[in-house]
């Protein structure tokens, strides 16, 4: 019955996600719990490296045990016998010795992360625990279904973890953590109201701009772009704000920056995503914004990238060159 337990208060608490997708995480355990399956696993994915996005190595450097007692939780609540730490390079170097401290002898492995961003997409982790090539898996089957060594899987971010400990404790109001950056005076980590709009977030950590400034949302990469008059809305996705002065902002710079992170961060698997970020990053070095070419490629990665990177890939710049370099595509 205590097992089932978690299940419940994490459906009552309607905890989602943290790691971006925002799914249900209640759901997400039951579908792992109820699979039959003689092993199952249960992973934390540390492996945040998004620019901007930070509040998870915030949450391993001061409540690690919250974190390693969240996944002890997921791993008597589902049956799952063993459990794996996705841990990016730095944060495994930073943190690594300290969570083996806490892990002791429990059937939890550290592991560190071998391949860019796209290593922390929940189905090329499990790829690269099981030492294969590190790239995305085709869904269906889901990782609830057939995950890490073709059993049963959890996945959950550092944060969700942190917050189901606290659930399992009645501790939980309904927070959220989020990544301050940018052009302003108080960068860091906060934790506010999840219902928090952009604007409160910057005016409660002091840090709303008073000058002319535009900021990127849910992502440091990824993120969408919004406008000063846009800010009445919650934070989505990763739960980052990134402020930038729009004197000092040199927009082919930040864009370059954009391209260069995806270009870096993809797997190379599919031509989509591949060749469009290449073309994309051309334009950009040359300054030639053209618009058919644009929506050519941003068409194509949307439409018919193999996974999440590409089709995510046009966000942040459909939405700059619109708001911020007034092109209409």
């Amino acid at each position: 019955m205590a097992k089932q337990n978690i299940i419940l208060k994490l459906k009552k608490a309607n905890l989602l996600g943290r790691g971006g997708a925002g799914f249900p995480t209640w759901l997400k355990w039951k579908l792992v719990k109820k699979a039959k399956a003689e092993r199952k696993f249960v992973i934390c994915n540390a492996s945040e490296g998004e620019p901007g996005v930070f509040k998870d190595g915030f949450l391993l450097e001061k409540f690690p045990e919250e974190v390693i007692n969240g996944m002890i939780l997921a791993m008597e609540g589902l049956g799952a016998s063993e459990g794996y730490v996705y841990l990016n390079p730095l944060y495994f170097k930073k943190y690594g010795k300290n969570l083996k401290r806490i892990i002791g002898k429990k059937p939890i492995i550290l592991f560190e992360k071998k391949k860019g961003y796209i290593g922390g997409e929940e189905t090329a982790l499990c790829e690269a625990i099981e030492g294969k090539r590190v790239e995305p898996r085709m869904k269906p089957p889901y990782l609830a279904e057939k995950g890490l060594f073709g059993f049963p899987t959890l996945v959950n971010n550092v944060e969700t973890f942190y917050y189901a400990s606290r659930i399992s404790r009645g501790e939980y109001k309904n927070t959220r953590f989020y990544s301050v950056n940018g052009d302003i005076k108080k960068p860091g980590v906060f934790e506010f109201s999840e219902s928090l709009t952009i604007k409160e977030v910057l005016k409660k950590t002091n840090n709303y701009p008073d000058f002319d400034f535009y900021v990127q949302s849910g992502g440091g990469a990824a993120g969408e772009i919004f406008l000063g008059s846009e800010l009445a809305r919650p934070v989505t996705g990763a739960g980052s704000i990134t402020v930038y002065d729009k004197r000092k902002t040199d927009p082919h710079a930040l864009m370059k920056k954009w391209v260069e992170f995806f270009m870096k961060g993809n797997c190379d698997k599919c031509l989509p995503c591949r060749e469009g970020l290449f073309r994309l990053k051309e334009m950009i070095r040359k300054k030639d914004l053209n618009k058919e070419a644009l929506n050519e490629i941003f068409f194509s990665l949307e439409e018919t990238s193999f996974c999440a990177l590409g089709r995510g890939a046009p966000v942040p710049f459909k939405s700059f060159l619109k708001k911020v370099m007034n092109i209409d595509l």
